[in-house]
C-alpha cells in the first residue's frame, strides 16, 4: 500500500523527537523520551511544511515499540488475556504474574512496556499537536486533519491506560517542567479528557480516509472509539447512537468478510488498522502466539473455559484457534494472525473493527430495553460465525445481556483487553469477574483489577500513589 511506504520511508529520512533540550535530562521520568536520534532538528524545522509535518505524524504511527505506536509490541493484548480467562503460560515469571494475580511493581512488562511506551507515544502526539497549532506554514485544512488524528490517538492511549491502571497522570503538553512530577488524575478526569479529545476529533475528521487504505483515522474511527468509551461509562444512548452511526455509514461490512480474512490488510471490516512491519515477524500478536516452528510448544495456550465457550459448529474455533500436537497432546493457541514471515505483509494490526460495533450496539440496546434490536445484532455476528440465531429469551434483558457477553467472549478474545475489561466492568451481571475467574483460577481479588504502577515511577515522583494491594 502507498501509505505503508510513506510511513516507513519518510520516517527514515527524518526522525522526530524534537523540542526542549531539558526533556532529555532524565530518561526515567514520567515522560521517558526514546533514545536520541542521530541528529536533532528544531521544532520549527519539523513543522516547516506539510511534508515534514507528515514525517512527525508517521513517527506517531510507525510500527515500532517505544518509538511510534505504543501497543505494537502486543503486550496489552497478551497481558490482559492472561489476567482474564483466555490464556495460560509457563514460560516466565513476569508473564505468569498476570495469570496468577501476583503482579509486583517491579514486573518487567509493566515497568518496561505497558506504562512507559504509551507515555513516550503521548509525548510524540503532544509534540505534533503543539507543532501544528496556529502554524501559518500549514493550511487550515491540514492543521484540522492532523489535530483530529492526534486527538484520537491520545484518547486511545488514555483509554487503555485508565482501564489497566485506573487514574493516571494526565499529560497534554511537551513541557518538561510541567510533566517532571505529576499526581494521578482521577478516572473521571481521564475519561473527561478522552471524551473531549474524541468529540473534538469528530469535528475535525472527515468520513473519507486521508490516505489509501484505513491506516490513518477518519471520522468514524473517532466515533467508534467514542462508542466504546460511552459503553464503558454506561452512557447507553450515546453508545448506541455512535455505534449505529458507524454501522450505517456504508463504509464497513462483516457480511462480505469471511473469518479468515478479517485481519488481512485492506479488510472491509477494518475501521482502523496499522501496517504491521515487525522486523522478525509481521506483527507481534503472531510472534507471541504462533508456534515458532512445527512441533514447538506455543508459549501461550488457550484456556479450557475459552475453548468451552465456543458452541458446536462455531467457525471462529476453526479459524481463530490453532492447534498443534506435542508429545501426543493437542495444544491450542490464538490464531487470528497467521503470518510469521516478515516478507509477506498480508496482515495489518487490527485496532477497531465493525464486529465490535455490532456488539456495542447490542449491549447498549439491551440496556435501553430494545431487546429485539440487541438480539438482531448478536445474530449478525453469529451468522458470520456459522451459527444459528441465538435462543436467548427476547423478553429478558438479563438473558440478552448475557448473550451479548458470550458473543463478546468468542468474537473479541485476545483483542485489546476486551475480555479483561468486560469482566471488570460488568459486575452487575449474574457472573462478575470474581465469579468467573474464581471458577478457573485462584488469587483474584478486587485489588487485582488494576495493575501496579512501576516502582521506579513511585520513587521518582513522590506525588504518585500506588494502587491498593501493591
Amino acid at each position: 500500500m502507498v501509505m505503508k511506504k510513506i510511513f516507513f520511508d519518510i520516517n527514515k529520512i527524518i526522525i522526530v523527537l524534537l523540542l526542549v533540550a531539558g526533556a532529555f535530562a532524565s530518561c526515567k521520568k514520567l515522560i521517558e523520551i526514546p533514545a536520541n536520534p542521530p541528529s536533532l532538528i528544531s521544532q520549527q524545522e519539523v513543522f516547516a511544511d506539510s511534508a515534514s509535518t507528515m514525517s512527525a505524524v508517521a513517527g506517531v504511527y510507525t510500527y515500532n515499540p517505544g518509538n511510534g505506536f505504543a501497543y505494537s509490541d502486543g503486550n496489552l493484548t497478551l497481558c490482559t488475556a492472561l489476567s482474564a480467562d483466555e490464556l495460560t503460560t509457563s514460560i516466565s515469571s513476569d508473564a505468569q504474574q498476570f495469570y496468577t494475580y501476583t503482579l509486583t511493581p517491579l514486573n518487567a512488562v509493566v515497568t518496561g512496556n505497558l506504562w512507559p511506551f504509551p507515555y513516550q507515544s503521548i509525548y510524540q502526539v503532544n509534540a505534533v499537536l503543539s507543532g501544528v497549532a496556529n502554524n501559518s506554514a500549514l493550511s487550515a485544512a491540514f492543521q484540522k486533519q492532523i489535530t483530529g488524528e492526534m486527538e484520537f490517538v491520545r484518547a486511545l492511549y488514555y483509554f487503555n491506560l485508565v482501564n489497566m491502571f485506573g487514574g493516571v497522570p494526565l499529560v497534554t503538553t511537551t513541557s518538561y517542567s510541567a510533566t517532571d512530577r505529576l499526581p494521578r488524575a482521577t478516572t473521571t478526569v481521564i475519561y473527561a479528557q478522552i471524551k473531549a479529545d474524541l468529540t473534538d476529533a469528530e469535528k475535525k475528521l472527515t468520513a473519507t480516509y486521508p490516505s489509501p487504505g484505513r491506516l490513518r483515522p477518519n471520522l468514524y474511527t473517532a466515533v467508534a472509539l467514542l462508542a466504546k468509551v460511552d459503553l464503558y461509562l454506561g452512557n447507553w444512548q450515546s453508545a448506541y447512537t455512535e455505534a449505529n452511526s458507524v454501522i450505517n455509514s456504508g463504509l464497513y461490512s462483516v457480511a462480505d468478510v469471511p473469518l479468515n480474512s478479517v485481519f488481512l490488510a485492506g479488510s472491509n471490516e477494518a475501521i482502523w488498522q496499522l501496517p504491521a512491519n515487525s522486523q522478525f515477524s509481521v506483527n507481534s500478536d503472531a510472534a507471541h502466539f504462533l508456534p515458532p516452528y512445527a512441533g514447538a510448544t506455543p508459549n501461550y495456550l488457550v484456556t479450557t473455559p475459552l475453548l468451552n465457550a465456543f458452541e458446536t459448529g462455531d467457525q471462529r474455533l476453526q479459524n481463530w484457534i490453532g492447534s498443534t500436537s506435542v508429545n501426543n497432546q493437542t495444544l491450542y493457541y490464538p490464531n487470528k494472525y497467521k503470518n510469521l514471515d516478515p516478507s509477506v505483509t498480508t496482515e495489518d494490526q487490527m485496532i477497531l473493527r465493525l464486529g465490535e460495533m455490532y456488539l456495542i450496539r447490542a449491549e447498549a440496546a439491551a440496556h435501553l430495553n430494545n431487546l429485539t434490536q440487541a438480539l438482531a445484532d448478536i445474530n449478525i455476528i453469529r451468522k458470520r460465525a456459522g451459527l444459528l440465531s441465538s435462543t436467548a429469551d427476547v423478553t429478558s434483558s438479563t438473558a440478552i445481556l448475557n448473550a451479548v457477553m458470550h458473543e463478546r467472549q468468542t468474537e473479541l478474545f485476545c483483542e485489546w483487553g476486551n475480555r479483561w475489561f468486560d469482566l471488570k466492568r460488568n459486575v452487575t451481571l449474574a457472573t462478575s469477574a470474581a465469579t468467573v475467574l474464581g471458577a478457573e483460577k485462584t488469587g483474584y481479588t478486587a485489588n487485582a483489577a488494576l495493575y501496579p504502577l512501576p516502582q521506579t515511577q513511585i520513587q521518582l515522583d513522590n506525588l504518585l500513589i500506588q494502587n491498593p494491594g501493591y
